[in-house]
């Protein structure tokens, strides 16, 4: 056996040791460490097996805790460990989180002004850099996005990229990395509820006065206004929205300066630091900010809630695009043909969202398993929270802008509502409202209703169709003003206390739900 000197970052990652001889394999080249190297941490072994090796990676494989270690990781291990496939995408945040560290380096004397400037500076190139060529992070053969981003700022700025770390933890740096990604990613989500919301004012607005059967148990119930239905599905996305906004104010706190769980040792500003990353506030328990993921559970709770919110209005829409319903029509935009049937239409569109409703549950579902068995503080399952987040907030913003192309491009059909809502029975209800106005109690007026029903039903004719004799059979109260309670117009007009389908009921929730979209 040969020996070898190995060059790490100490076991805290803020410094250096010279860690002993190490055996090395026969056949294993090493790099010789060339006069005028600029740092300890540019000194580090080739090895043929390593992942940068396999992948033909440009950069070295190089550790941010390798001074514990003798020997190093598998093949197989790194391969398992890496989170950088998935982590890559906060890059942005990482970057920013760092530029704010260094600052508050400088405040706490630990660097000078000179290479606080240099490191911002740096950093700013890397990520520039990764904007122009974003293919190469995922050559770069790193461990994750933290690892690239400091090798990448060591190539440009040397050993002064070693002081960047200082006081801080992997722990509390990706913890802060995520909120920061997270907050972004919120926003892009209001921005397409808001858009949604629009939509569907504009769809009740246009079709104001268009009524259609409303149903329970999938059952013709009532007659409602087609604009009092979607205004339903608003309300469901404004609550959505709410929760979007609720859980943006939990996660709005900074948890850069808890070290790896006990805080750190240099006097950082940590409220100030907060302020500088847009943060509300710093976290107030060290061990808390670095294992806490409450709020990862609460955007995959919210984007769960929306996709089952998308998924009622696919399915109601699926049905209604079916020729024994046909209250609407699917653009070719959103829907597909059978490879079989020339006369299908399918609406995959909305079939895809109802499906992927599961998928973003099985995300939370997924989380909440990860979480609930974990002893304080940072554990490598939490490594587990990002792939399927980020699939999650990937699906269900798809989903969110799909379901607004469908709605946008979506023909009612308002005769076809109509004439349904005219044949299910629908003012049952109202024949029993018109004996309860004269002095009969609800109960008996409503076996009445449903004996009259029955009538209609053997003679295959609609309530508006029965003559007045079959009325006055079973109820001599009937007269022929019954008639004009049955109108679908007179139905819907009844419903007009607050909340109800009645068309100034529906014009005022209209105004309101514009302005509430507003807010």
């Amino acid at each position: 056996m040969e020996k070898r000197q190995d060059w790490a970052l100490g076991t805290g990652g803020s410094g250096f040791s010279h860690v002993k001889e190490a055996a090395i394999p026969k056949g294993c080249h090493i790099e010789v460490p060339a006069a005028g190297a600029r740092s300890l941490c540019d000194l580090a072994p080739c090895r043929p097996d390593s992942v940068s090796a396999r992948n033909g990676a440009s950069m070295t494989r190089k550790k941010l805790w390798g001074g514990r270690f003798a020997e190093e990781e598998d093949p197989l291990f790194a391969a398992f460990n890496d989170s950088l496939p998935f982590d890559r995408e906060m890059i942005d945040a990482d970057v920013q989180g760092s530029i704010a560290w260094s600052r508050a380096l400088l405040h706490a004397g630990v660097i000078t002004g000179r290479e606080q400037q240099r490191l911002a500076s740096a950093l700013r190139k890397v990520l520039r850099q990764h904007r122009e060529d974003p293919h190469r992070i995922s050559e770069s053969g790193a461990e994750d996005v933290h690892t690239y981003v400091e090798a990448s700022l060591r190539k440009r700025v040397g050993r002064l990229a070693l002081k960047l770390h200082t006081g801080r933890s992997r722990n509390d740096q990706v913890a802060t990395d995520l909120r920061l990604h997270l907050k972004r990613k919120c926003a892009d989500f209001e921005k397409a509820l808001n858009q949604l919301l629009s939509t569907i004012a504009g769809l009740a607005e246009r079709h104001g006065a268009a009524v259609l059967p409303g149903y329970t148990h999938l059952q013709g119930a009532q007659p409602v206004l087609l604009a009092h239905y979607l205004l339903s599905y608003g309300e469901m996305f404004l609550r959505d929205r709410e929760r979007l906004r609720q859980l943006v104010e939990r996660m709005d706190v900074c948890p850069l300066g808890s070290g790896a769980l006990a805080g750190t040792a240099y006097r950082v500003d940590r409220k100030a630091l907060a302020l500088d990353l847009g943060f509300r506030t710093a976290s107030a328990n060290s061990m808390d900010a670095v294992s806490d993921r409450d709020f990862v559970l609460d955007l995959l709770c919210f984007a769960s809630i929306l996709m089952m919110h998308m998924s009622r209005l696919s399915e109601d829409l699926i049905l209604y695009s079916s020729s024994e319903f046909g209250f609407v029509r699917m653009s070719d935009r959103v829907a597909s043909g059978s490879s079989l049937m020339p006369q299908k239409k399918n609406p995959d569109a909305l079939e895809l969202i109802r499906g992927k409703a599961g998928r973003v549950y099985g995300h939370l579902v997924a989380m909440l398993t990860v979480l609930k068995g974990l002893p304080m503080t940072y554990n490598k399952d939490l490594q587990e929270d990002k792939e399927g987040l980020f699939d999650a907030i990937r699906t269900a913003m798809s989903c969110l802008r799909v379901l607004d192309l469908v709605l946008g491009t979506v023909e009612f059909r308002p005769d076809r509502m109509r004439a349904s809502a005219a044949e299910g029975y629908l003012g049952a209800t109202d024949l029993a409202d018109y004996l309860v106005a004269r002095k009969v109690p609800f109960r008996e007026a409503h076996g009445i209703a449903g004996r009259i029903v029955r009538r209609a039903i053997d003679l295959g004719l609609m309530l508006e169709d029965l003559p007045l004799e079959e009325y006055r059979r079973i109820s001599p109260l009937f007269r022929r003003d019954l008639y004009a309670c049955l109108r679908l117009e007179s139905v819907v007009a009844r419903r007009s206390v607050t909340g109800g389908t009645s068309a100034g009921q529906v014009r005022g929730a209209l105004r309101r739900y514009r302005k509430r979209i507003r807010s």
